[in-house]
């Protein structure tokens, strides 16, 4: 995951990634449909204005007209604009649209007007999905998501630095071990040390060996989480009889070793609490790190010497592990259709038909949501990152955030704001997830 404002340049697609996390768009409203009217024959699909989900309704709409009668209106808004007009169609019911592409996190606050799929989601179907989409597009026991898109975190290395000879001897001089690609927290965080240096000789550090996502928004919290799955977490922040759970070792752990990386290594940029991804993006495609933990799809610019400075220099691997193995949080995306909907067999049939097409999003974003789409295009040149992604959403410690009304609300009063003290040194990450969990409990219904 969350990360958008356009999809078209290079740093808008590193936006647009981050948008499974936190989310930022381009504030301008289109229509665009079908070249003839058919009357009453047609579905309108809400989608987020220049994301993948734009772009393969728009091409694939005359084709579902000429296979089904229906004509395709596209109606495309920014990211928090999907959202919204949901909301206000699950309030109204309106009929107003017939199919939306949604954010995970949106599906406790929308299911109560969203339409069951039943029998879309086959066995079949479910055999050809990665663990956890099928829950994820979920809500208490009924499935209304069909998977459209799915991602996590890989970890994105310079291969050049990494294959260096005297980058290699004078690693393991210091370390005791062979340089290459970090599986482990210790790894990681010896080769972060290792590559931050003064390459100039001004007397300041010009690269860095990594990131730390501190920044006030969604993406700090899952680049956390991330973490503190692989340190043993499971679930993520509450338990199914509502204990908060934020406060236990894995939660602390996880944090100290984010605070660790910025205090007291300092192989990470000062400026943590500004950064997420879209920053840590820019700070590895221009050449000032050597490391970043970012969405898997990430990786696509890396052999475009328009967009990298370090073009052809980029590798991929899997998430790094804690104690209990891989883990990170995943930002899928699904359709969705409307209980309001007056075209509701129609609707399904488009959903159908899009995930026949799921290979299109793979050509427009570098993911998608079969496994039989990630299979094959990881023998191709270019999507090199595929095959870690793949080890990295099947990981062990790989699971979705809680599924509640209240999770945005945890984030931003009680998860972000946690981060940050300890980030900043305000507080311990004892201290700091100790208020956290006083919070979240303030937060949650009474039992």
């Amino acid at each position: 995951m969350a990360m958008k404002k356009g999809w078209i340049s290079f740093l808008s697609l590193l936006l647009a990634a981050a948008i499974f996390l936190s989310g930022c768009s381009s504030q301008k409203t289109e229509k665009v449909q079908s070249s003839s009217s058919s009357g009453d024959k047609s579905i309108t699909v809400l989608v987020e204005g220049g994301s993948p989900a734009f772009k393969v309704a728009k091409e694939t709409a005359e084709e579902f007209k000429s296979k089904t009668g229906y004509e395709v209106k596209i109606e495309s808004v920014p990211y928090t604009g999907v959202y919204d007009k949901l909301k206000a169609e699950v309030a109204s019911r309106a009929g107003a649209f017939d199919v939306a592409t949604i954010d995970i996190l949106w599906f406790p606050a929308l299911a109560g007007g969203l339409l069951p799929l039943d029998g879309l989601l086959t066995d079949q179907v479910k055999s050809d999905l990665f663990p956890g989409l099928v829950s994820g597009g979920s809500y208490e026991g009924k499935e209304y998501g069909m998977p459209v898109w799915t991602n996590a975190k890989n970890l994105l290395y310079r291969k050049d630095l990494f294959e260096d000879s005297k980058n290699k001897q004078a690693f393991k001089a210091k370390y005791g071990y062979e340089l290459a690609p970090p599986k482990t927290w210790q790894q990681y965080r010896d080769a972060a040390k290792f590559f931050t240096s003064d390459t100039d000789k001004d007397g300041k550090i010009d690269m860095y060996g990594t990131t730390v996502f501190g920044a006030n928004n969604g993406d700090a919290v899952a680049s956390w989480l991330d973490h503190a799955a692989q340190a043993g977490a499971n679930p993520l922040v509450i338990d199914k009889d509502g204990k908060v759970l934020v406060n236990t070792k894995p939660y602390v752990d996880s944090l100290q070793f984010l605070s660790d990386l910025l205090r007291k290594d300092k192989s990470v940029p000062p400026g943590a609490l500004e950064m997420a991804s879209a920053e840590t993006s820019e700070l590895f495609w221009s050449g000032k790190s050597a490391m970043m933990l970012a969405w898997g799809h990430f990786y696509v610019p890396s052999n475009d010497a328009k967009q990298s400075k370090v073009a052809g220099k980029v590798g991929s691997a899997p998430m790094i592990a804690g104690s209990a193995g891989i883990g990170a949080v995943p930002g899928p995306w699904y359709q969705v259709i409307p209980s309001s909907s007056k075209k509701q067999e129609a609707a399904k049939q488009y959903l159908q038909f899009i995930y026949e097409k799921n290979e299109l999003f793979m050509k427009t974003l570098g993911v998608a949501a079969r496994k039989s789409v990630f299979e094959k295009y990881s023998t191709m040149k270019g999507y090199e990152h595929l095959q870690p992604l793949m080890e990295t959403l099947k990981g062990p410690q790989t699971q979705n955030r809680p599924a509640i009304k209240e999770w945005q609300q945890i984030e931003s009063e009680a998860l972000i704001p946690a981060v940050q003290y300890v980030l900043s040194g305000e507080k311990t990450p004892q201290e700091s997830l100790d208020w956290a969990k006083e919070t979240i409990e303030g937060i949650l219904p009474p039992k």
